[in-house]
């Protein structure tokens, strides 16, 4: 058997019931729940490569995020830390997040090559950044980057 990235959850997902770690173990099994979603989508069933499960680690991540920010709005924050919790398993599966400097630097880069001297052309520096950040960054942060900086 290949080491996917879909087995190595597998595996921890076995190691964590036999420890009896409730959120690992119901994190886990969503994310699992998720990626077997994603491979029967569409018109026929296939294997996800590690880049696609790791595309759907992303988005269900990012709806952890999001639900424990609704949460602490709503002034429930049991409900948050559940989700952040949730988080942290995740997380521990994803590539480390690039920090504000090299967030930067890809906008940087990006804008040079597209030469863009406008906002009309966000699209296409967006397109290059998100390619160089490869899930390592959150595409709303990177947005803002590419917002903030200054045309020419």
């Amino acid at each position: 058997m290949t080491d996917t990235l879909k087995s190595t959850l597998q595996h921890d997902l076995h190691d964590a019931m036999r420890a009896r770690e409730t959120v690992t173990i119901s994190t886990l099994r969503m994310a699992l729940t998720a990626i077997s979603n994603e491979e029967v989508a569409g018109t026929s069933a296939r294997e996800l490569s590690d880049a696609e499960t790791l595309k759907v680690l992303a988005k269900e991540a990012k709806k952890r995020k999001e639900s424990a920010t609704a949460y602490r709005e709503a002034n429930r924050p049991e409900l948050a830390e559940r989700e952040e919790a949730e988080l942290v398993v995740l997380r521990a599966y994803l590539p480390e997040q690039l920090g504000d400097d090299e967030l930067t630097a890809i906008v940087d880069r990006a804008v040079a090559q597209v030469g863009a001297t406008s906002m009309a052309q966000m699209g296409q520096v967006m397109k290059l950044a998100r390619a160089e950040a490869a899930g390592r960054a959150d595409g709303g942060a990177l947005a803002a980057k590419v917002k903030a900086r200054p045309a020419g």
